[in-house]
């Protein structure tokens, strides 16, 4: 049996995607090996199906790479190596030629700690001495900058890098853009040792367009860097859309067009019940019930469907939401108090993903809010299919893809992004003729049959025996 090890830069339990990945490829017949890197206390395991998970701890970040990395730093495509330019980083020319950048961030420090300069003033004058950093780093070190503006990715390297070359896997599937860097070297590593290993990277988002995850001037550049020097060590490359495809194919140049693996819902479930959505919002079903799913953040627009709450009398919405307590959930749940319609928010705890689709299955429409942001232009989301295969009338902001997707079905309505009237609108025109709508999910010519992760992990088992199977 060959064996796969997946690496992923989370904690697994929350990423529906990774985990289907996992469990479908052993279910294939694959030896997986899922390994999560997470800032928990002490290493978890688990199994998915007949996969292994593992979930690493990371320690507090280092800018020491480990010395599993040493040898195998240089790009195919001229990033820097740990034993040239990089390697004398240490050097007094290397810190001659940042000592200013550094003296006048530890000034703005002390000031802040003293009381003497406003925290947001502090961060705007940060920004010019982050943006020397970034171009002085990226003139030394190219797309190996990364090791000096974000050197806390050594950390997933020292965490991971060693028990990858101890399963001795034949292919690596590296999930998202932190743990490609990680496979890459691994990959190189067995090389070396004289064994044939098979790196897939799958992209789960196009990083020019993604939000920063921290507030600063190095975050993006540093990861861009990061991506461009490993992305050549690929044997092939999957990702969420024919859109995120297309971007890749042109951004790195890539030999060959990746294979797009939907994040659609498994059809066909173990679980023989699920909770019901409306039961647990304590409604009727006469009551018009709707719902958002996922991740809560200003960018997914939530707070305009509580702006159009008044607009839609006796209408109630469901959050599912990770974290219920959150303090975003919690500024949500104020704002709708604020406009009188508190009392028909109801937030609730996910439930497992294998019985998402059942759960979902009795609001009457199912609603992505997002605004417009590059990351949100190009993909047919997770909750999209999920709302999909509950059967729901889907009201969706004119975010590009998800839009001509809609309005080609006919599943549901489309609205202008952050307009709370316009939402309303399409809200009662679906609430008007339920029926019509959900007719799209029927007949011949019903989407749903490809929208299934069973299809796509069948794309998925084709690729890996492409790439293991000798060439004769």
């Amino acid at each position: 049996m060959r064996r796969v090890v997946m690496l992923v830069d989370n904690a697994v339990e929350g990423d529906s995607r990774v985990q289907k990945t996992a469990r479908s490829a052993a279910d294939a017949g694959w030896d997986v090996t899922l390994i999560g890197c997470a800032h928990v206390d002490a290493e978890r395991r688990w199994r998915l199906g007949d996969a292994e998970v593992r979930v690493l701890p990371l320690a507090a970040a280092r800018a020491t790479p480990p010395a599993t990395a040493s040898a195998v730093l240089s790009s195919p495509r001229g990033g820097a190596s740990a034993s040239g330019r990089d390697a004398g980083s240490r050097d007094g020319s290397g810190l001659r030629g940042v000592s200013g950048l550094r003296g006048v961030s530890g000034l703005r420090a002390r000031l802040v700690a003293r009381g003497g300069l406003p925290l947001h003033a502090a961060r705007l004058a940060r920004r010019p001495v982050e943006h020397a950093e970034v171009r002085f780093w990226r003139a030394r070190l190219r797309d190996g900058a990364w090791r000096r503006l974000e050197p806390g990715l050594w950390d997933y390297e020292r965490v991971a890098g060693p028990v990858v070359d101890d399963l001795r896997p034949d292919l690596i599937h590296a999930h998202d853009f932190r743990m490609l860097g990680v496979a890459a070297r691994a990959v190189d590593r067995a090389r070396a040792a004289g064994r044939d290993v098979k790196l897939v990277w799958d992209a789960h988002e196009w990083l020019p367009g993604a939000r920063p995850r921290r507030d600063n001037a190095r975050w993006l550049p540093a990861h861009l860097g990061y991506v461009r020097e490993y992305v050549g060590h690929a044997d092939a490359v999957v990702t969420v859309s024919d859109t995120l495809a297309d971007l890749l194919v042109r951004d790195h140049a890539l030999p060959e067009r990746p294979t797009v693996i939907l994040n659609a819902p498994i059809a066909a479930t173990t679980e023989t019940s699920a909770p019901d959505l409306r039961k647990r919002c304590g409604l009727p079903p006469d009551t018009p019930l709707l719902v958002y799913s996922g991740a809560m953040a200003v960018q997914r627009g939530v707070d305009t469907v509580v702006e159009a709450l008044p607009l839609l009398p006796g209408a109630h919405l469901a959050l599912v939401v990770a974290d219920p307590a959150a303090a975003y959930v919690r500024q949500v749940v104020a704002r709708a108090a604020r406009h009188g319609v508190g009392d028909r928010v109801h937030v609730l705890p996910y439930v497992p993903h294998r019985q998402l689709v059942a759960f979902l299955a009795t609001a009457d429409i199912g609603l992505i809010p997002l605004h417009h942001w590059p990351n949100h232009e190009i993909a047919l989301i997770t909750k999209f299919f999920e709302y999909a295969h509950a059967r729901l009338p889907i009201v969706v902001s004119d975010v590009r893809t998800m839009a001509e997707t809609v309005r080609a079905t006919g599943q549901g309505e489309v609205f202008r992004a952050r307009d709370a009237a316009d939402l309303a609108r399409a809200v009662r025109a679906v609430l008007a003729d339920p029926a019509r709508y959900r007719a799209a999910y029927e007949g011949e010519d019903s989407p749903l049959p490809g929208w299934t992760w069973e299809a796509q992990a069948e794309r998925l088992d084709v690729l890996y025996r492409r790439l293991l199977t000798p060439i004769r």
